[in-house]
């Protein structure tokens, strides 16, 4: 009865994939990740929608918190750590989602963006420092690095450039993650509105060129930059 009415009721095709991929979408908006006995993973907290199986979570290990600095002390946790067998279904206010698979790579996220990341990559938190920080990419951001997944959030359905192809610059309200290697430097141009009198100054974008990607959503995220800086 039950198949009938989801079969029947038009409600079939919003059934989770049944896919053995560890992270995968269900939507645009949705990340699903495939628990299984010992490969745990960290999540955002606030961010699990639904689960099914035999799950359980808890706060960081002091260890992982020590190493995440001030972004994960007190109330600034943002990750809980997820284990069990079953399905988990993560999701951030409506916000699209990306997961990508590191190979022995680094990524570095904005730290606003940072969903989900397997719990055998290796991570740390930085200050945004130089040519970035004078950019307004934001105070902190997370590298993750190893062989596994990292799910990312976007304001808006993001665009992957391969720097590698040719430099790419980057609006920094826009920048949600960058591989590591990449150089970075800044670039300065004139503010629109200066030339038709409605503001002036210069606007700064942040040049990528090398062997990598960058992740970039089609929104100005000012809003959660000013919060992470809070």
């Amino acid at each position: 009865m039950q198949a009938q009415f989801l079969a029947g009721g038009g409600l079939d095709g919003y059934r989770a994939a049944d896919t053995a991929a560890r992270m995968s979408n269900h939507g645009t908006q949705m990340c699903r990740v495939a628990l299984t006995a010992g490969a745990d993973v960290y999540a955002k907290a606030g961010a699990m929608v639904a689960y099914d199986g035999f799950l359980q979570y808890e706060p960081v290990s002091q260890t992982f918190r020590r190493a995440l600095g001030e972004w994960a002390s007190g109330e600034r946790n943002p990750l809980l750590r997820w284990m069990g067998d079953g399905a988990l279904y993560l999701a951030d206010a409506g916000a699209d989602v990306l997961n990508l698979h590191l190979a022995g790579e680094s990524l570095s996220v904005n730290g606003t963006h940072l969903l989900a990341m397997d719990a055998t990559l290796s991570c740390s938190v930085e200050k945004v420092r130089g040519a970035a920080l004078l950019a307004g990419t934001g105070l902190y951001n997370v590298t993750a690095s190893g062989t596994g997944w990292v799910s990312v959030t976007s304001r808006g359905v993001p665009v992957v450039l391969d720097c590698a192809e040719a430099e790419t610059y980057v609006d920094p309200d826009a920048l949600v993650a960058w591989t590591t290697g990449l150089e970075v430097r800044t670039r300065r141009t004139v503010k629109v509105g200066s030339l038709v009198g409605r503001g002036s100054g210069e606007a700064l974008q942040l040049g990528f060129r090398g062997t990598g990607f960058v992740v970039v959503q089609p929104s100005e995220d000012t809003a959660d930059r000013l919060k992470i800086r809070g």
